[in-house]
């Protein structure tokens, strides 16, 4: 099996590419989802982060008050990384688990979505890294059709290596700038060479 990672700026089309290679046959998991099964009631680094943040930011229902939590660690560097320390470790156990389920089954190629590939210092751990941008001003305009304000968007891009940096580091680029179809396509000729 070939492992890949796709990385890329927050807001430049990983979800999308993943969703184009899924259709094309490639077995795919996505750390933010993995993140999201962490923090869920009951989960131990639910309990962890609620407390080294305070419990202040547990929900009525138990849940995670997401909003809270981004309002503090993207507004200081060290809350966020006491959170990575916290989310990172289990975050990349759960990759590797299903990696490995892949390769039990013989799956031609696996693909997991990790935004911070890089700054996690697990390219190691893939055959090939593919890499999503578009233009600044197109990320910008994503984030904040998000309803993200311009503080916010400020803060979640300063949060991650510059997307030239993991251009650089990747072995293939999808420029996702124009129509869905033209990702797609470019998607499939990745998956071609891989």
């Amino acid at each position: 099996m070939k492992l890949c990672g796709l990385t890329g700026g927050v807001g430049m089309g990983k979800s999308t590419a993943a969703g184009f290679l899924l259709a094309a046959g490639a077995r795919v998991v996505d750390t933010d989802d993995l993140a999201h099964e962490l923090v869920q009631p009951g989960q131990p680094a639910l309990a962890e982060i609620a407390a080294v943040f305070g419990n202040h930011l547990l929900a009525p229902d138990g849940g995670l008050r997401r909003g809270e939590l981004a309002k503090i660690v993207f507004a200081d560097p060290a809350a966020r990384q006491k959170l990575e320390g916290i989310l990172h470790p289990r975050i990349r156990a759960g990759w590797r688990a299903q990696a490995e389920a892949w390769r039990r089954e013989n799956c031609p190629v696996g693909v997991v979505v990790i935004p911070l590939l890089f700054e996690t210092q697990a390219e190691g751990c893939f055959d090939k890294i593919i890499c999503v941008a578009c233009s600044p001003d197109s990320q910008r305009a994503r984030l904040a059709a998000r309803g993200w304000t311009p503080e916010q968007i400020r803060q979640r891009i300063a949060a991650q290596m510059p997307v030239e940096q993991k251009l650089a580091r990747s072995h293939f680029v999808v420029w996702s700038e124009g129509l869905p179809e033209v990702s797609q396509r470019q998607l499939g000729e990745i998956l071609g060479k891989i």
